[in-house]
């Protein structure tokens, strides 16, 4: 099978002027897809994007490039990526097209697509824009020329669409809540989700200006709402990332629940609702084994991926399943969304917490996280494939996985988006997972020189 040459596990991403990120690559870009979504007619592309400065380099050139090819656009401005999958599906669109590096710092850039149902680009769809790519651009006739308009109620839209995720009559009223939107996309949308809801809202990290996304700040940095959340002696704190399609939450106490955390909440919820959990809860490789064994308490199997919300979702669609999510925070309800919400995610929560009238340190502590070591080795310049395949790597895990017996994991497994090899040990006896992690880390170290 043949292998995409530009296109990721998540779109297309890297530092801004290196690379594929560059205004060149990404006018080609708009027009080669152009091609293919609109397949000799008329179409129509949303082009929305996160609060970096490169946002509007970028959105100018794929405006370009989509409306040289033929498509008409529909510009949103700075949007949630999972508001995007949802404007895409309901405005009718051929395509949404995401500018976006999540929970990256602002001199990286991305663009990802969504098609018309919301969901990512099959892998036949990229390939055919990668193909398209290799040709020369040629602009339709000027009659055929496609054009721009900006979508006014975006964000309106989208506020709506994530209130009606939880039952009409949810009251948030007396939940004090501190919301970090990371500087990022969801700053004009998640806080009036909450007000509207009835939340006292404190708001932090919603002052966006193109160079603070994510910076100290947000689900990759929940030290700053950990504060807030005491400071202001909120009853829970939801941080977002830079794009919206991560959460993490903190208790009143300051403890940070994540995403294996928020799964263990929802899916017990899910299942005190009739047929509100369909088949099992869908995790990756680096869900901790505490999720696992506390989902089986409750009857309920999880059923691991690759790391990846594209593979949680493939499992999600192919088996109509409900719930998966990872723990960085991606989390999918399927039966609300069509891709990883944190709004939507967070809400659930929430409801959960009204409804059982718990706080969101008594709804986790059903879960206990066992201890789990990430070490990451720097590869330099060595093949990761042999790494993984070296016999003194292999024997070093094997070695480990017979010390550990059943009472915990070893994953070794290379970065999707750096040169590393990330080694994880988890199990019940912390000094032990920590000299395993590092151990079976000092031989990676040692066969990559």
């Amino acid at each position: 099978m043949k292998t995409k040459k530009y296109f990721g596990t998540d779109g297309i991403r890297g530092r801004v002027g290196e690379g594929k990120i560059n205004p060149e690559f990404v006018l080609k870009l708009g027009w080669a897809a152009g091609r293919v979504l609109c397949n000799g007619s008329s179409g129509k592309v949303l082009i929305g994007k996160d609060t970096r400065i490169s946002g509007y380099l970028f959105e100018a050139a794929l405006e370009a490039g989509l409306v040289a090819a033929g498509m008409d656009i529909r510009l949103l401005g700075p949007m949630p990526t999972p508001g995007i999958a949802y404007l895409t599906r309901t405005l009718h669109a051929s395509a949404g097209i995401v500018i976006s590096a999540s929970h990256n710092p602002y001199y990286d850039n991305g663009i990802k697509f969504f098609s018309a149902a919301g969901t990512k680009l099959p892998d036949d769809v990229e390939k055919a824009i990668e193909a398209e790519f290799e040709k020369p651009m040629v602009t339709v006739d000027s009659a055929k020329l496609g054009k721009a308009e900006r979508v006014e109620d975006a964000s309106g839209r989208y506020i709506e669409f994530c209130k009606s995720t939880v039952p009409h009559s949810l009251d948030l009223s007396g939940l004090k809540v501190v919301v970090d939107c990371a500087n990022g996309a969801t700053y004009h949308v998640a806080p009036p989700v909450l007000e509207e809801l009835g939340a006292d809202v404190v708001v932090i990290g919603a002052e966006p200006d193109g160079f603070n996304i994510n910076k100290d700040i947000g689900s990759t940095h929940p030290e700053a709402l950990q504060q807030a959340v005491l400071q202001h002696h909120a009853d829970l704190g939801i941080a977002l990332d830079g794009d919206g399609d991560r959460l993490v939450m903190v208790d009143h106490t300051g403890a940070i629940v994540d995403g294996d955390g928020i799964l263990y909440i929802i899916a017990r919820s899910r299942l005190a609702q009739p047929n509100g959990l369909q088949g099992p809860v869908v995790g990756t490789t680096m869900s901790n084994l505490g999720l696992e064994l506390a989902l089986k308490e409750l009857g309920v199997e999880l059923q691991r991926t690759d790391v990846g919300d594209r593979y949680i979702l493939a499992a999600l669609d192919a088996n109509k399943w409900t719930l998966g999510g990872e723990p960085s925070g991606h989390i999918i309800c399927r039966d609300r969304t069509s891709t990883g919400d944190g709004i939507v995610a967070a809400l659930q929560v929430l409801a959960s917490m009204v409804m059982g009238e718990s706080s969101l340190r008594d709804l986790s502590m059903g879960m206990q996280r066992l201890p789990q070591i990430l070490v990451n080795v720097d590869l330099g310049k060595a093949d990761p494939k042999a790494i993984m395949e070296n016999e003194q790597v292999k024997k070093s895990v094997k070695s480990a996985e017979k010390t550990l017996n059943k009472d915990g994991r070893v994953l070794l497994r290379p970065s999707g988006t750096e040169p590393l090899i990330r080694v994880m040990v988890e199990g019940k006896d912390a000094p032990l997972v920590t000299q395993l992690a590092n151990e079976i880390a000092d031989i990676v170290r040692t066969v990559t020189r």
